[in-house]
């Protein structure tokens, strides 16, 4: 959810570091690498760092190497920092920004994949995975824990109270949303004040209606936030966010709502919203902020077609990357690629994968099995989450950037005008850093 922060001090600490290659790989089963530490840096505290942590515990059993798990949470960025500055760098870090990874291959301080590990990568994926992990024409990258951003969750009991189905386009989508107003309930919670939920909002819309190939683009910042299609997103969630009956509290009451409270207004009690759309995670906020029973009272659909759109998935993830050039690190990375780290994982709960050779049954339970079938299945019509593509001055900042002008656009939707002349100027001044 959160977005890391990049700085210029970052990509300077790290560019004195030199990456060299050639590390020879032990061969597995063979216990070869007992004596030898790994150490890994990730985000993921509590449960995720317990889960994961199952994960490594498989890798030493499996190879005899001691791994040490540091997690960094958002402070990752400065943590590396702190590390690359000391001549330190952990064996691999877990990143959730491509753009981060992109500033880290440019600084000479990453490991290409080994041939192996780049074999996993291309057998176990769609294309597109292998895409996201390449930087500079290496392939740098291994996508082991991914969210699907692409669901919008609704409560049973409304859509029960109005005959509903779940609806699979846009129009069908505002058409349940205007009848469920007239049972004198919101249609919809937004949590506005965490900009990031509108970027998601934005980039599922823009994704069905520009298509993945000017999503690219526009990600990449080689059109304009001006262009005609971004207009045309806008236009589009205009006509959710402009109705004030449709969006619990309107404008100004969604700008107030923090991205919890969005899930709690729609399944706590009483409820105030029938949906609210998010990734795979509102399905722990609802389980541990209300009563309501994921996979009963709570349901979600896939994120609507617009316009005749093919299926589409905006994703989010942690790729694992390599910073030392050794024998037990490259197994950990050869591990990390295979189904067999991610099966660990996977039966655990709280996980997806965009590895499509995980088996269905390895996933506990229904509501997840139908997010990750959603992510397989979409193949390379998968797209990552645009703002964490973006330079963090745009794509990442609270109050600032992209957050800041789809937060003013939630405020006024009528003002396609001004939206796009706001995220042009602000897109434009940050990738020119």
């Amino acid at each position: 959810m959160s977005r890391l922060k990049v700085t210029a001090a970052l990509v300077a600490a790290i560019g004195t570091l030199t990456a060299c290659s050639g590390g020879t790989t032990a061969e597995p089963g063979t216990k070869a690498l007992s004596g030898q530490t790994v150490e890994v840096v990730g985000t993921w505290s509590g449960d995720e760092q317990l889960r994961f942590e199952q994960v490594l515990g498989a890798f030493k059993d499996k190879t005899g190497a001691e791994v040490r798990y540091t997690p960094a949470g958002d402070e990752l960025p400065t943590v590396l920092q702190t590390r690359v500055q000391g001549g330190t760098p952990p064996s691999v870090a877990l990143v959730a920004q491509p753009g981060l990874v992109d500033q880290l291959q440019q600084a000479g301080s990453l490991i290409p994949l080994s041939p192996e590990v780049e074999k996993l990568v291309g057998d176990h994926n769609a294309d597109v995975w292998k895409k996201l992990g390449t930087f500079g024409g290496k392939l740098y990258g291994v996508y082991f824990k991914a969210a699907n951003k692409s669901t919008v969750w609704y409560s049973e009991k409304a859509f029960g109270q109005v005959g509903a189905e779940p609806p699979k386009t846009w129009e069908d989508f505002l058409e349940v949303g205007r009848a469920i107003v007239d049972t004198g309930q919101a249609a919809v919670s937004v949590g506005g004040a965490d900009g990031w939920t509108l970027t998601d909002w934005f980039e599922n819309v823009y994704l069905r209606t520009a298509g993945p190939e000017n999503y690219d683009k526009l990600a990449r910042h080689e059109i304009p936030w001006t262009d005609p299609s971004v207009r045309t997103a806008l236009e589009t969630l205009a006509q959710l966010f402009g109705d004030p009956r449709l969006v619990e509290g309107g404008g100004a009451g969604a700008l107030q709502t923090e991205f919890p409270k969005s899930v709690i207004n729609v399944f706590g009690e009483p409820p105030k919203a029938a949906m609210v759309f998010e990734a795979d995670f509102v399905a722990s906020v609802i389980s541990t902020n209300t009563k309501a029973k994921v996979g009963e009272d709570a349901k979600f659909f896939k994120f609507p077609s617009i316009g005749g759109s093919e299926d589409a998935v905006v994703a989010g993830g942690d790729v694992a990357v390599q910073l030392k050039d050794d024998a037990a690190s490259t197994e950990l990375m050869k591990f990390l690629a295979s189904p067999e780290a991610g099966r660990v994982w996977a039966k655990l709960g709280g996980f997806l994968s965009p590895n499509k050779d995980i088996p269905a049954a390895d996933y506990p339970d229904d509501v997840t099995r139908e997010l990750v079938k959603q992510l397989v299945d979409a193949g390379d019509n998968v797209r990552f989450d645009m703002s964490d593509l973006a330079p963090a001055a745009f794509g990442g900042t609270k109050g600032a950037g992209e957050w800041k002008a789809l937060q003013d656009f939630l405020a006024n939707p009528a003002d396609v005008d001004g939206a796009v002349q706001r995220l042009e100027s602000e897109a434009a001044k940050a990738y020119q850093k």
